[in-house]
């Protein structure tokens, strides 16, 4: 028997399933009026017919249909891999940029439609894509995730990879706001320090956004990580960061997700309940737990009551094209081919 949609707004919490297919305690958290969205991730992937199935269900839950994402941005993050395209790191189109520019930006953008034709062909609205961080060599979690150590190859590069994924109907997530490239200690396992100025930060770790908002960057992500000459919170708590740099400084007035809630470096706020109310209050418009069933039911409970901030930034995220597969298409040929002289 076909379900009915139920008919509820979007909440403002990112929920994730736990298998290749919906248990009812998934379709029942997902039904909660303070969910929003839902985040994939490899355990949730077995074929392209199963991806398809899984996200077709989740679309037919709600109207409005819940935000679909995935980190899916080449290298040792991309969440899916039997039947799409193998992406290189994102550092490859950096070194490529060094030998020829022109050759780097067209990379970039060849990457960039690749994600978002065969992600938007299984039902995905985006990825959480690109990586803006700067590559100083000093942080394992970043390292080739990140397009250069230079902000102005980043920027430029970034602004192309943006560029394909618009044209491929798909909006990007820059992360991790405003840089965790130098701090060397990973978020996952940690609460990472970075002991720079604020304007050392601002002359080499934004600019990159600069460029990517110019772009038409349509969310970010701040990361997990302190920087006590400019803030005594997490970047995500932040309403210096969040509020002055980002939306104020730099004039951006998208969609802001908070990083994972159950990652180390976000537990300085406390319990689950008080990280997600410490996030939204600081400028975060929606907040990522994942890995944990038992903290998300307590979690929306927390914020039932809890509307959605800018429902308008929120559609910016969706998927633009409607049905047409641009799998079939030459420039989806031409852009894979690229990808794949950079293996």
């Amino acid at each position: 028997m076909r379900r009915l949609r139920a008919r509820l707004p979007l909440g403002p919490l990112v929920l994730d399933p736990q298998g290749a297919a919906l248990t009812e305690e998934d379709r029942r958290r997902m039904l909660h009026p303070a969910a929003g969205g839902v985040i994939l991730f490899s355990r949730n992937y077995e074929s392209p017919e199963q991806l398809q199935a899984l996200t077709e269900e989740i679309r037919a839950l709600r109207e409005p249909q819940l935000l679909l994402g995935v980190d899916h941005e080449g290298g040792r993050v991309q969440r899916f891999r039997t039947g799409f395209t193998e992406l290189p790191p994102m550092r490859s189109l950096g070194r490529l940029w060094d030998r020829e520019r022109a050759a780097g930006r067209a990379a970039a953008h060849a990457a960039g439609y690749v994600i978002a034709a065969e992600l938007a062909a299984h039902g995905l609205d985006f990825s959480f894509t690109p990586v803006l961080d700067l590559d100083y060599g000093a942080s394992s979690v970043i390292g080739d995730r990140a397009l250069h150590f230079d902000p102005i190859a980043a920027g430029a590069l970034a602004a192309a990879l943006i560029a394909g994924l618009h044209e491929g109907g798909m909006a990007a997530v820059g992360k991790h706001f405003p840089g965790h490239g130098y701090a060397a200690a990973d978020s996952h396992l940690a609460v990472p320090t970075d002991e720079r100025s604020l304007a050392e930060i601002r002359r080499k770790d934004l600019p990159p956004y600069v460029a990517a908002i110019k772009a038409g960057l349509a969310a970010v992500m701040p990361a997990h990580v302190i920087y006590p000459r400019v803030d005594s919170e997490p970047a995500g708590y932040s309403r210096v960061w969040l509020q002055d740099v980002l939306r104020g400084q730099l004039g951006f007035a998208g969609l802001i997700f908070s990083d994972d809630l159950s990652m180390e470096g976000a537990r300085s706020a406390g319990n689950i309940d008080a990280r997600a109310r410490t996030a939204l209050a600081a400028g975060c418009d929606m907040v990522l737990l994942c890995n944990d069933p038992q903290g998300q039911e307590r979690l929306l409970d927390a914020l039932a009551d809890v509307q959605l901030g800018a429902p308008d930034r929120a559609q910016r995220m969706r998927r633009r094209g409607g049905a047409r597969d641009l799998r079939k298409s030459v420039a989806y040929r031409e852009a894979q081919q690229t990808c794949a002289a950079l293996a």
